[in-house]
């Protein structure tokens, strides 16, 4: 599961990269790249939430690998687009709005199966490995990627996509199955609606999910790289760019073990947004390329702080049954907010300038989640020892026969099965 994840993670990097610059290229407008995110948007909210009660209702394995095989094929499609003489701008949006239907329809279940096959105790450590493997493809992805569009085009960074969904088909493939509880109900609109009432009682969660999309909807600086690099005289240094966030992640998650000793987790995650706003307002700021990617590498930092805990709240907290549910609200959490802050970015950019927009965005993120921070006083307050809900759910694991002591085992690896995947009834 890991090593499939990476493997797209690096092909999906060379496209993140090569289609605004082949937007940017064919319309020269920062309106027309910033458009991406609402063309992603509405297939990512009404599938990510479909996706997340199939997670719920199916082999959570099937539909990783169908969805995976789906999305190559998207890939071959805008392969076939660059080879066009012409190539036309529709397809492009088409392409986006494609893979955020599919990727909206896997993630609840990749997300999902993690708590089966995690120790209840190490899932915060398993946060930070899935996010390693992210970083990895992130910044060898985009690194690739600049000198690969400049020497060979677009058309060679579609092409080892296509080849990298490939592969990760065929190790997806290897997985276990991972089936639904014998009672879980047929996807519907009801089951969606019980995941949706269960998250907004749970305050301390809807606060992780406020905090994360405002971070992003004004301080998500990527879909503008292409102007920035520009304008700061360095259109070399874009794939550096988009490198930088993902390499100040990677280097905390290689020394993420100190997260284990943070246990309010709440205030941790609106620290670390903070920081997050701070950082992109001052790299608007600089006109010394390497010190825009000094602070983007530092904005990446804090992004990875506040996703780990995060994700150590949701995982340590939600019961299995509601798992893929929750994962589809958490996937428009994590993803609408950057899909607006596209559209936000590029907006701004076009009535102002390109500076302008990624300071004054991280200005108001800092802003706005001070401003949370104040209203969300059961966030603030969380803390992983006393937290009900954590506590009901290590109960729960125990009675099943799954022991989170050190030394002892919550499962043997991807796709292995644990007592707790057929669940018992709260």
């Amino acid at each position: 599961m890991w090593c499939a994840g990476a493997i797209t993670v690096f092909g999906s990097f060379l496209t993140f990269v090569a289609l605004p610059l082949q937007l940017k290229l064919l319309t020269g407008s920062t309106l027309a790249v910033g458009a991406l995110g609402a063309v992603e948007l509405i297939p990512l909210i009404v599938f990510g939430l479909y996706g997340g009660a199939l997670a719920d209702s199916l082999d959570r394995r099937r539909l990783i690998v169908w969805t995976e095989a789906a999305l190559g094929l998207v890939s071959v499609l805008l392969l076939l687009n660059s080879l066009l003489p012409h190539p036309l701008v529709w397809p492009l949006y088409a392409a986006a709005a494609a893979s955020s239907a599919l990727t909206g329809l896997q993630r609840p279940a990749l997300d999902a199966m993690v708590p089966r096959i995690v120790r209840h105790d190490q899932l915060a450590a398993a946060a930070a490995l899935n996010s390693l493997r992210w970083q990895l493809g992130a910044i060898a992805g985009p690194a690739l990627a600049g000198g690969l569009l400049a020497l060979a085009g677009l058309r060679w960074a579609y092409a080892i996509d296509a080849v990298t969904y490939a592969v990760s088909v065929l190790l997806a493939r290897k997985l276990a199955p991972s089936p639904a509880a014998h009672d879980a109900e047929r996807p519907s609109l009801r089951g969606i609606a019980e995941g949706a009432r269960y998250a907004w009682s749970r305050k301390e969660l809807l606060g992780t999910y406020a905090i994360d999309v405002l971070a992003m909807l004004f301080a998500f600086p990527l879909a503008i790289f292409p102007f920035l690099a520009d304008d700061l005289d360095a259109p070399w240094a874009l794939g550096l760019m988009y490198a930088a966030l993902p390499a100040g992640s990677f280097l905390v998650s290689l020394t993420s073990g100190w997260t284990a000793r943070i246990h309010r987790q709440g205030r941790a995650i609106a620290l670390a947004a903070a920081g997050w706003g701070l950082a992109v307002a001052a790299a608007g700021q600089l006109r010394n390329v390497w010190l825009v990617l000094l602070l983007l590498t530092l904005a990446g930092s804090c992004d990875m702080i506040s996703g780990i805990f995060r994700s150590a709240m949701w995982n340590q907290t939600i019961p299995d049954e509601l798992r893929g549910r929750l994962a589809g609200i958490e996937l428009l959490s994590y993803s609408a907010g950057p899909q607006l802050g596209q559209v936000r970015i590029g907006g701004m950019a076009a009535l102002t300038s390109v500076r302008a927009s990624v300071s004054v965005g991280g200005l108001l993120c800092f802003a706005g989640v001070g401003l949370l921070a104040l209203g969300l006083p059961k966030l603030m307050a969380y803390d992983a020892r006393t937290d009900e809900h954590g506590r009901r759910l290590r109960e729960r694991r125990a009675a099943a026969g799954v022991h989170d002591e050190d030394g002892e085992r919550g499962g043997d690896g991807p796709g292995s099965r644990t007592p707790d995947a057929d669940p018992a009834p709260a």
